[in-house]
């Protein structure tokens, strides 16, 4: 008895001890990532005003998501070979360098149109590595009840620096220039280093799936996230539903900003960003302390049902007041949705692979994304807008509900988007290895972090 209780605090113990290294880590992020995100914001400006170009200004983006589409294999091949906190310390380091670079060219007025686009492009490799590393370290630090809090702590993570940054870009440029806002980013990538500097993580146990594919050539092992994901059919079909979901997402990302000035001024428009704002960085903070529905899948389907009843309101009327609520409700939705989701991985997949596999999925995302970016423009400008000009074809029909004249084709197309929603809700209820992925597959990650590794055996390579 007296063993059972002292093996059950330890084990308490290892849970709590572990539960605090990670947020000592996601606070590196946290603040790393805000500053990535004033960056990106700033540097986006930069060119536009040198350029004039909405092609060069959108090229950012482009190079911001290649990387993680072509070297994703790669990237999380090496993350299970090698130790991530390295890889995580390699990454800030050479993404806080290249920040820093652009800041001596421009303190030296030497700053180039192309040298924004090479430091971008070489940022983006780094994050390509550093993002699955951060997320498959996650599940070694903390116990399996936390991870739905840990997920949706990462999710404010990113929230922070998709929509909060810009708003403070914006003002720390108009106020102090670009120079201000990479003196800051460089500053909080050298905060996160110094917090994985303070924090060992432990080595994941070697699985059978990964004792399979030990001695294969990197290229075989690249390849073995698809692999895997394939041969379970419940998790290739949560895999193509987030995809198309962050497709969904990415068309509304892109499109909002010329529909809402379709018919108001950018004063409106910031307060509508910033009403998603606060929806993400709320629904964030309810997902870290919640951690979300103990069933994961019915509580993906839930949330992106009720993103979907949001985008029928947001492209309803041309109102602000409308599209204000209808981005507040959907970002909100948005961490609810996702932490289900990511704890399903994290719990899913042996951990010794899990670089690989998250990999892969980003891979898959990100292409979705893309394609998102490069095809919202001609949909909306060649297509559903004029369709729902003053005169257009649907002008009698759709026009009579939803308004005619510009913005209207966007104001549709989020229509659109929100029954492609419910459909794809609706799919994913009716598939059967989906709905059963909980139950079928059984879990990969035991309930207590694993131990720390010693100083002799932190650095060195998987076998």
């Amino acid at each position: 008895m007296g063993y059972g209780r002292r093996e059950s605090e330890m084990s308490q113990s290892t849970a709590e001890g572990g539960m605090m290294k990670f947020v000592i880590i996601w606070l590196g992020q946290l603040v790393s990532m805000f500053g990535s995100g004033l960056t990106g914001f700033a540097l986006g400006v930069w060119v536009y005003q040198r350029t004039g170009s909405v092609t060069q200004f959108a090229l950012i983006s482009a190079i911001i998501v290649l990387p993680s589409i072509v070297l994703a294999p790669m990237a999380g091949a090496i993350i299970d070979r090698y130790d991530r906190r390295l890889i995580m310390l390699v990454s800030d380091a050479c993404a806080g360098l290249c920040t820093l670079a652009l800041a001596l060219l421009l303190w030296g007025d030497r700053l180039e149109i192309w040298h924004v686009y090479l430091a971008t492009a070489l940022m983006a490799v780094t994050q390509t590595f550093q993002s699955p590393a951060y997320q498959a370290s996650a599940v070694m630090l903390t116990p399996k009840k936390h991870l739905g809090r840990v997920s949706g702590m990462m999710q404010l993570g990113d929230g922070l620096a998709q929509l909060a940054a810009p708003v403070v870009a914006g003002l720390i440029v108009t106020r102090f220039g670009l120079g201000s806002v990479l003196a800051i980013d460089c500053a909080s990538f050298l905060f996160a280093v110094l917090t994985q500097l303070v924090v060992r993580i432990p080595r994941p146990e070697v699985s059978a799936e990964g004792a399979a594919m030990a001695r294969e050539p990197l290229l075989k092992q690249a390849a073995f996230g698809w692999t895997f994901i394939q041969a379970r059919k419940g998790l290739l079909g949560l895999l193509v539903f987030f995809s198309l979901t962050n497709m969904v997402f990415s068309f509304v990302q892109t499109l909002i900003t010329p529909m809402v000035l379709s018919f108001t001024d950018a004063a409106t428009l910031g307060t509508i960003l910033s009403a998603a704002g606060v929806g993400l960085m709320i629904g964030g903070v309810v997902s870290s302390i919640w951690g979300g529905p103990a069933r994961r899948v019915r509580g993906v389907l839930v949330f992106t049902a009720l993103q979907a009843l949001v985008l029928f309101l947001a492209g309803f009327q041309p109102s602000a007041l409308l599209v204000a609520v209808g981005a507040f409700l959907y970002m909100l939705n948005d961490p609810l949705a996702f932490t289900g989701s990511q704890v399903i991985w994290l719990t899913k997949v042996p951990r010794d692979i899990q670089g690989r596999v998250l990999a892969i999925r980003r891979m898959v995302v990100r292409s979705c994304v893309l394609v998102a970016y490069l095809i919202s423009g001609p949909i909306a400008d060649g297509v559903l807008e004029p369709l729902m000009a003053v005169n257009g074809p649907l002008a009698p029909s759709v026009g009579a509900v939803l308004g005619v004249g510009p913005g209207r084709g966007i104001g549709f197309f989020f229509v659109i988007l929100g029954a492609v929603l419910v459909l794809m809700v609706i799919g994913a209820s009716l598939y059967g290895p989906l709905q059963r992925v909980e139950k079928e597959l059984p879990d990969a990650v035991p309930d207590t972090p694993a131990p720390v590794p010693s100083a002799a055996s932190s650095n060195t390579a998987v076998a």
